[in-house]
């Protein structure tokens, strides 16, 4: 079977570069059934054809005495100029000395006077033309054109090869990534991001040098090393930290690594760089640490964690995600109202019990699986609100968590409306809580999504407000109909006159806003009458019930029937 490479219906371009036209005449004819063929008469003109003619050529056959320029200060040439080096040159000569001369200067071959063998001459011509070909897409496959380090799988080959011979010296992975990159980009052009990456991979070359490291760009911001062991990696750190302001003039960049130190090396490669890489993701966020270590705690975790991803569909499947209830009082007149709820979903594992929401919501939220669990839990909360319509004649409104992710799903309201149109329920039946640091995620989208919900009569409840840096200014571009207040400031609020100040401005913006407030976390009395007295409208806590599941929420509603 021919190759790809001959058959793919355009000729590959040889020049010949020689003053004897009999010579040029004999090699063009070997050649010219095959290849696209020139000629030059001199060195000169032959550089010259190779520095401006396009499409390049594939190889240059080179006699070595020629006027103007030989062949030997063509060859020069050609291999000190970038553009030019990856061309092959054969040399056309019959003097042996000037054969070890050539290959010795860089030309690839050598054909030997006179030309008495056309197959041959042909065949050879092939062959050289077929192992540069090869060299320079291994070559552009081996190095990140940008930084010069080696691309991530040559750089596992290359570890496979050291291991070869070094199966014995302890080794670390590092993994170091640029947070936020895609800001620097957005924020100061790629030009500016294309100088970190650059200026990054050298210095962490320049550090890691004296640790016998060698390092790729595994990804756009991603850099990986293997080093030598060491013992405490706060010094390399130090180094980073310390250089990363003159990475650019314009971009703050902060840089997090994880490090799995003396890899497991019967493991595979890759492995061992996924480890340090789940060190280093494991600090996303975090700003009091720049470092962390894989540990195997951290294994354990990113096994059970994986075991609940794999488990996700079979716990919607089964019923194992429960959906709980807690109940929201008004307390504006003398006896607390039950006047609505809040869904929280609660994972009843077959083996291992009660999981916390703490461990399966951040997961979920962090790889966008957290929609499964939301389509779950808002149609689990619209057959309930229905069946307690049927069951006691009155119709108890549930909040229903919104994640980010769901506001940039194209198909989000459409289906809260297909939702609410099966229970036959109507938009204020189901309420939305969106969390308060969705609000500073994309506010042109967000504003969009929340009009749009309001003008179908949804209830947009901003959860956690005040937890953020974006709280006031949100309230100033998107319009809100429940003000639900962070419950740390609840919990502190008797504690320390700075959280009990907050509540105060927070009840005092919602009261000028015309929007009800929602106290979460309350948990007694005092706090209760604090509220009250603030002008606090609705509360939901410990102090009137945890949330619970539907069965023990209707005893609240049978006691108000009472």
């Amino acid at each position: 079977m021919e190759r790809y490479r001959e058959t793919r219906g355009c000729k590959r371009r040889v020049l010949i570069a020689d003053d004897e036209r009999i010579n040029c005449e004999i090699l063009g004819n070997i050649l010219s059934g095959k290849y696209d063929v020139s000629y030059a008469n001199d060195g000169q003109v032959a550089y010259d054809m190779l520095k401006s003619e396009k499409p390049g050529f594939s190889l240059v056959l080179l006699d070595l005495l020629m006027p103007r320029m030989d062949g030997f200060e063509l060859i020069r040439r050609v291999r000190e100029d970038d553009e030019l080096k990856s061309i092959p040159v054969i040399v056309m000569t019959s003097e042996a000395d000037a054969e070890v001369k050539s290959i010795n200067m860089g030309a690839a071959d050598f054909i030997t006077k006179p030309y008495d063998m056309p197959e041959v001459i042909l065949a050879r011509c092939e062959r050289i033309i077929e192992l540069f070909e090869d060299k320079t897409i291994i070559s552009s496959a081996e190095k990140d054109s940008l930084t010069g380090l080696y691309s991530r799988d040559f750089f596992y080959q290359y570890i496979r090869q050291i291991e070869k011979y070094n199966s014995e010296t302890l080794m670390d992975a590092v993994v170091l990534n640029i947070d936020h990159f895609h800001l620097v980009n957005e924020m100061y052009g790629r030009r500016t991001g294309n100088e970190v990456l650059k200026g990054l991979a050298d210095m962490l070359m320049n550090i890691f040098e004296d640790v016998a490291g060698i390092g790729c760009r595994a990804e756009a911001d991603s850099f990986y090393v293997y080093c030598q062991h060491q013992y405490s990696y706060e010094k390399i750190m130090s180094k980073i930290r310390d250089n990363l302001p003159y990475l650019s003039e314009k971009a703050r960049i902060r840089i997090r690594m994880g490090v799995y130190p003396t890899v497991d090396k019967e493991l595979e490669v890759e492995s061992w760089f996924d480890r340090a890489k789940r060190a280093c993701d494991r600090i996303r966020g975090d700003y009091t640490k720049s470092m962390a270590m894989y540990s195997s705690d951290l294994h354990d975790l990113s096994v059970y964690h994986e075991e609940l991803i794999n488990e996700i569909d079979e716990a919607i499947e089964n019923k194992d995600l429960v959906v709980f209830y807690q109940p929201k009082y008004d307390i504006s007149g003398d006896t607390p109202v039950l006047r609505s709820a809040e869904a929280l979903i609660r994972w009843k594992h077959p083996e291992r019990g009660m999981i916390s929401p703490g461990d399966f919501i951040p997961l979920f939220e962090g790889n966008g699986l957290i929609q499964k669990l939301d389509n779950y839990a808002w149609e689990e909360a619209a057959h309930q609100i229905c069946r307690w319509r049927e069951k006691y004649g009155r119709t108890i409104p549930v909040s229903v968590n919104v994640s980010r992710i769901d506001i940039y799903d194209q198909a989000f309201e459409s289906k809260l409306v297909k939702l609410i149109d099966a229970y036959d329920l109507t938009a204020e039946n189901l309420m939305l809580e969106i969390t308060e640091s969705a609000y500073a995620d994309n506010e042109d989208t967000l504003v969009k999504v929340v009009d749009s919900l309001r003008s179908k009569g949804f209830i947009i409840e901003m959860d956690d407000f005040g937890s953020g840096y974006s709280s006031l200014n949100m309230l100033t571009t998107i319009s809100v109909d429940v003000i639900k207040i962070d419950m740390k400031f609840i919990r502190n609020m008797l504690k320390d006159q700075k959280s009990l100040r907050m509540v105060k401005l927070i009840i005092d913006i919602a009261g000028y806003l015309n929007v009800p407030t929602v106290a979460e976390g309350v948990e007694d009395e005092a706090q209760v009458n604090a509220l009250k007295k603030m002008g606090c409208n609705i509360i939901q806590g410990f102090y009137f019930s945890r949330p619970v599941p539907p069965e023990e929420f209707e005893k609240l509603i049978e006691k108000e029937k009472k």
